[in-house]
């Protein structure tokens, strides 16, 4: 496939095909997500921001950071961010978006074989790349690994609205609407396909739970936002007990 040629990933997520797919729609990324959303993807950010809680030194893991624009968002608390995106166009374009910008760096990463030590990071957090991980419960796994005990996690993802009738209305936006908005904006609109596909394919808000605790987070608890288009899940890593002793 060439560089120009439009790059199409599919619910197999071949992580080539992804990382190429989002290389390809880099640079109008954001802007274009923000006319599919009607503007909702700045509350969404703003409220994961929330979520996350940062605060002044701790160290903070942005993964699927895409460009920039939420991890930017969570240096405002004086802690320090790592954005990570296994995306090189993506990364080239937040470079370029943000260069020298104090306490951010960003990082070519799989999600699912993160490039860092045992107990990194205060916090972690992944908004709208999960869904695109090949090995979703393994990158769940490898950012329970890479947080300290006592540390967070925040997922922000598409998910299920719990109203039928708001859901009817929701899938036929993504289905009718969205791709003829994605080829006016995008420089890829195959891209979009993948994301209606890819929401369809996704589980609700009870069964992202379930994987969160099985990869090991505890006092995990998610809300809706937009009518439930979003959900927020947030967990713990718990802090190691103290051994007994005899």
């Amino acid at each position: 496939m060439s560089a120009s040629e439009p790059n199409r990933a599919d619910l197999g997520k071949d992580p080539a095909r992804v990382s190429g797919m989002f290389d390809q729609v880099a640079e109008k990324y954001d802007s274009t997500n923000t006319v599919l959303s009607l503007g909702n993807d700045r509350l969404w950010r703003k409220a994961t921001t929330r979520a996350i809680a940062p605060r002044a030194g701790e160290r903070i893991l942005d993964l699927a950071a895409g460009t920039g624009a939420s991890s930017v968002a969570l240096l405002e608390s004086g802690a320090e961010v790592v954005a990570a995106d296994f995306s090189p166009g993506m990364i080239a374009e937040g470079k370029r978006r943000y260069p020298a910008v104090p306490g951010l760096s960003f990082v070519e990463a799989d999600a699912t074989n993160l490039p860092f030590e045992d107990d990194s990071f205060d916090a972690v957090t992944i908004s709208f790349g999960l869904r695109n991980v090949l090995d979703a419960d393994a990158a769940l796994r490898e950012m329970f690994r890479v947080t300290k005990p006592g540390g967070r996690i925040v997922v922000c993802e598409f998910s299920t609205p719990p109203s039928k009738a708001f859901d009817t209305l929701y899938r036929f936006y993504n289905g009718r609407i969205l791709p003829l908005v994605a080829r006016a904006f995008s420089s890829n609109a195959e891209a979009y396909a993948h994301l209606t596909e890819s929401i369809r394919d996704w589980p609700d808000q009870a069964a992202l739970a379930a994987r969160l605790r099985a990869a090991g987070w505890s006092d995990v608890a998610h809300r809706n936002l937009s009518g439930g288009i979003v959900a927020l899940h947030r967990g713990v890593k718990s802090r190691v007990p103290a051994a007994s002793t005899a």
